[in-house]
């Protein structure tokens, strides 16, 4: 049997081992592609995380384990207009149906071409002729293109990791027709939900007039085909199960637990982005305290939410609206001696984190939109099997497809949410048990190793 082919993974950011083994201890998303570079002696690429003033094309590398990583820097020109300009404050938003939020300048629409160039003008050198390559993500949604007009031949394949907006969302973005095209250069592209894939099918045979093959994912178009399917990302299950047994995740576990004092915990952790429905989510616990105000004394909420891409207007913005709605329920409705809502903004380990999930019975997961969402699996995951915790979760996000014995909500409703809180906080040890044995299955079983066989499988086998 013959060695697989090399594998080169293209990302805007570049999971950098600190010391020999340290991909070993990476979880999630990192960890699995690390594994699979392993395995195929394989490169990864991408920005450095670091701007200067001038874009110069070097490119360091460094070999840990079997894997090279390559990074570059950028200008910070390059990282205003291309990282904090198009990808985060237009095609976010935009993929999020955030059409209000998302920014349509032509200066940045510039720099994300200019930086995909640049991308591919120093990937190339580093790509074999019998390489397969992986690209990921919003950020790179033309690198495809700018490979193929550099001569490459190899298999490129390209996984989306958010939503794909629906077609009457999409046409919003300027030279929309332009970006499409450019996707129908990689042999392969994935998405996370089969909602997501029917909405790029929709676009590509509607507004492209491409020919569309809906039950096998071919998009043929100017005589060249394209496969399109859905990949739902999962966890790490073996990674993430064994960090309950570190100290650190049984000291978090028992910190929360001794600081609520029997009260129920419910607990929420997300990146500080609008796209979470953060207030949103205030708003219903506020509707439930409204509602049950003697219930204080029985729930309190902990939202972990680290801050983000600081930047950026709309991010600053939203951190200023949660810091003010945390207040308005703490300031109604604290005691003395305790206080209904605990908004923290700062980050934890996973070990940490898996602690705080394991302690907490209600596990609130509430985005307006995500293209997955890995926290609701993580908190199944860390449950105690004979004493799980409930999930609530918003339909709205990926992995609802995937967890229907969640209780699923509505996030835009306060009135919804307030309800699945209570259903939640009453729900008996044999319901809770019942619900939990069924999602544990999925989490466990869709998981992120299974995730990257299948892409590279279908991508190799062009």
């Amino acid at each position: 049997m013959s060695d697989p082919q090399r594998l080169v993974v293209i990302s805007n950011r570049v999971a950098v081992p600190k010391a020999r083994g340290a991909a070993g201890a990476q979880g999630g998303l990192a960890g699995a592609l690390n594994a699979a570079l392993q395995a195929r002696a394989g490169i990864w690429f991408g920005w450095s995380g670091e701007a200067c003033e001038e874009h110069s094309g070097d490119i360091a590398t460094q070999t840990t384990d079997g894997v090279t990583t390559a990074t570059m820097d950028l200008s910070k020109r390059d990282v205003d207009e291309y990282y904090n300009g198009y990808a985060n404050s237009t095609l976010w938003p935009l993929f999020h149906y955030r059409l209000d939020l998302a920014e349509y300048e032509r200066e940045t629409g510039k720099g994300y071409e200019r930086v995909n160039e640049r991308f591919a003008e120093a990937a190339a050198p580093l790509i074999e002729p019998d390489d397969i390559v992986w690209v990921h993500d919003y950020h790179l949604i033309p690198l495809g293109e700018r490979l193929r007009a550099r001569g490459l031949r190899n298999r490129i394949g390209f996984f989306l990791h958010i939503p794909w907006p629906p077609t009457r969302l999409f046409v919003s973005l300027p030279f929309h027709e332009r970006l499409v095209r450019t996707m129908l250069h990689y042999d392969l592209l994935g998405f996370q939900t089969e909602e997501w894939l029917s909405s790029f099918l929709h676009y590509c045979e509607h507004e492209l007039g491409a020919q569309v093959d809906e039950a096998t994912g071919s998009v043929t178009l100017e005589g060249r085909t394209t496969l399109a399917r859905a990949y739902p990302i999962g966890i790490d299950w073996e990674h993430f199960s064994r960090l309950g047994e570190e100290g650190d995740a049984r000291q978090a576990q028992q910190r929360l637990i001794s600081s609520t004092r029997r009260r129920t915990a419910m607990i929420g952790v997300d990146r500080l982005d609008y796209s979470k429905g953060l207030p949103e989510r205030l708003d219903g616990i506020s509707r439930f305290f409204d509602r049950y105000p003697e219930r204080v004394r029985d729930l309190v909420f902990v939202q972990i939410a680290p801050p983000s891409r600081e930047d950026v207007e709309s991010y600053q913005n939203i951190r200023a609206l949660l810091e003010q709605k945390a207040g308005q329920i703490n300031g109604a409705r604290s005691e003395v001696d305790l206080v209904p809502v605990r908004y923290v903004n700062r980050g934890y380990s996973h070990a940490e984190l898996f602690g705080f999930f394991r302690a907490s019975k209600i596990g609130l997961v509430t985005p307006l939109r995500d293209g997955m969402n890995l926290v609701a699996k993580e908190y199944i995951a860390a449950q105690d099997p004979e004493d799980p915790g409930v999930l609530i979760l918003s339909r709205f996000a990926g992995a609802a497809a995937q967890m229907q014995d969640a209780v699923l909500v509505n996030p835009h409703s306060p009135d919804d949410l307030a309800h699945a809180i209570r259903i939640a906080l009453d729900m008996p040890l044999e319901e809770r048990k019942a619900r939990y044995e069924k999602l544990v299955v999925s989490v466990r079983e869709d998981n992120v190793q299974d995730w990257t066989a299948n892409f590279l499988r279908d991508l190799a086998a062009g």
